[in-house]
């Protein structure tokens, strides 16, 4: 049995204070902050796999919460693309045998590079190899460059290898141009640079019920204020018990009614469950309108028929999961 086999069930994740299991001594380790598990990070994520095998070693990630940003800028909150469930989900698909996550903390915060070269990943990680993005910087004041890193290595005795970005038709995949994308409605090119669709995972709470009256019973549920997806009608499926159901979903304030706080609505195409109080995904597969502002309730109605037209065309012809 390979050592990947063996632990990746369940997938181990190790906090500040616990303790590596023998099983993960000596590890190979992808460091960075992974917001996304975009293909960029896949790129940094797979060569420590591959590093790792070739080695015979285990390959974990070593990675932070809550994303530096938010201790750095707290009053400009950060568009997490995955948060910390969502990011260790995705970790735990990439091949990976198991992920550190690290507090990002004032004491973090004021740890010089060498410090934490000497007391992390060697005192407390034992690596036997560090890869990381080209881009990645660590350390008080951001004084551990990828330069740094790979003397530090030479010095402490583990390798290191640093990953060049990944281009897609000339342009840099990063978790900043992706949320770029979202906050424009451009959910095809941030799947195309996310390698999935942008899902987001929230609890379905009560609303106001008008979605029932209009003949559309929506689940509706309140996201971060940090989200800056795109107002507007989205062709989308969402996971219910195991099961990939379709759906037409509005992310938005409904300027028809009351202009409110922004929340996404989603009418799951011919399912009837009640789902109030359970954590639904929803992935965004295609835009199709920006949100509208309509004189009444019938031209409101008129428009979600074509909607939900649209929503399963465009999800019948190849955008849903594949």
């Amino acid at each position: 049995m390979t050592h990947a086999a063996a632990t990746r069930h369940p997938f181990p994740v190790l906090r500040d204070g616990d303790a590596l299991p023998p099983g993960l001594a000596a590890p190979v380790v992808a460091i960075g902050n992974f917001d996304g598990v975009h293909r960029g990070h896949r790129a940094v994520i797979g060569t420590a796999v591959d590093q790792a095998r070739s080695l015979g070693r285990p390959a974990l990630a070593v990675t932070f919460e809550p994303h530096p940003r938010a201790f750095f800028r707290p009053s400009e909150p950060i568009f997490r693309l995955t948060p910390e469930p969502m990011k260790l989900k995705r970790l735990s698909e990439t091949g990976l045998d198991g992920a550190v996550v690290l507090a990002f903390d004032a004491a973090m915060a004021g740890r010089e590079a060498e410090g934490f070269v000497a007391d992390i990943l060697v005192g407390r990680l034992g690596v036997s190899m560090v890869v990381a993005g080209y881009d990645f910087h660590f350390g008080k004041g951001r004084g551990g460059s990828p330069l740094f890193l790979r003397e530090a290595g030479r010095r402490h005795g583990f390798g290191v290898e640093i990953v060049a970005p990944l281009l897609d038709e000339g342009a840099q995949v990063s978790s900043s141009v992706i949320r770029a994308a979202l906050a424009q409605g451009r959910v095809e090119q941030a799947a195309h640079m996310l390698g999935a669709p942008f899902a987001i995972e929230a609890e379905v709470i009560h609303g106001d019920k008008r979605g029932r009256e209009l003949g559309y019973p929506t689940a509706n549920m309140r996201l971060d204020p940090a989200v800056t997806l795109a107002h507007g009608i989205y062709a989308v499926t969402v996971e219910i018990d195991g099961a990939v159901h379709k759906g037409v979903a509005s992310f938005g304030r409904r300027p028809t009614f009351d202009d409110g706080a922004p929340r996404l609505e989603t009418f799951i195409f011919d399912y009837d469950g009640d789902l109030y109080g359970r954590a639904l995904t929803v992935a965004f597969h295609a835009w199709l309108r920006p949100e509208l502002k309509f004189d009444g309730i019938e031209a409101l109605i008129a428009q979600m028929d074509v909607d939900s037209a649209r929503a399963r065309a465009a999800l019948d012809q190849g955008r849903d999961p594949g």
